[in-house]
């Protein structure tokens, strides 16, 4: 989320972002469940969704043993049972809580 802040070329007053924590020394503010009440922060979700599909149908074909195209890395009990598996690839979160849990 930071990255995308400082990447913004043009003027902003106020950012709001989803959740119960605010990040930024700017004026801005949390909003818990944003996403179902904000309508910029129900675009970007949108927005932010569709990307990390196509990005994670990029990475089926780098490492098909995950079958990203079927789950595009939602923890589905299929995508745990190949992390299991396989153990997690390059791409994977190692801070997300499964599969912190799957690589000790």
């Amino acid at each position: 989320m930071r990255r995308a802040v400082e990447q913004i070329a043009m003027h902003y007053d106020y950012i709001k972002v989803d959740g119960n924590k605010y990040p930024f020394d700017s004026p801005g503010e949390a909003v818990v469940k944003g996403d179902a009440k904000v309508k910029e922060i129900m675009a970007a979700s949108i927005l932010a969704k569709v990307s990390r599909d196509r990005y994670m149908l990029d990475m089926a074909k780098l490492y098909p043993q995950y079958e990203f195209e079927k789950h595009k890395g939602y923890g589905s009990a299929r995508h745990i049972e190949l992390l299991q598996k396989y153990g997690p690839s390059p791409i994977h979160r190692l801070t997300f809580g499964k599969v912190r849990e799957l690589v000790k």
